[in-house]
């Protein structure tokens, strides 16, 4: 569930937080929204989390690892 909240900010600011949302694909909201997330879990994502959080691919046991890497980069 999302709740409305206004909030006030300098005039002169605005355009440059709309420019920033814009070039990284997000409203004004969702920027809000994940600085406040951050704030809200300090410290608690750190490299580890990440890569262990990624996709692990499908690789037979038994692959050429160096042979599947010049397939796909040929």
């Amino acid at each position: 569930m999302k709740t409305r909240l206004n909030i006030t900010i300098d005039d002169k600011l605005l355009p440059y937080v709309k420019q920033y949302a814009a070039t990284h694909n997000l409203s004004v909201s969702e920027l809000v929204e994940t600085y406040f997330r951050k704030l809200g879990n300090p410290g608690k994502e750190n490299i580890i989390d990440v890569v262990e959080g990624l996709k692990k691919p499908e690789i037979p046991a038994k692959a050429d690892l160096k042979d599947l890497y010049y397939q796909q980069h040929g």
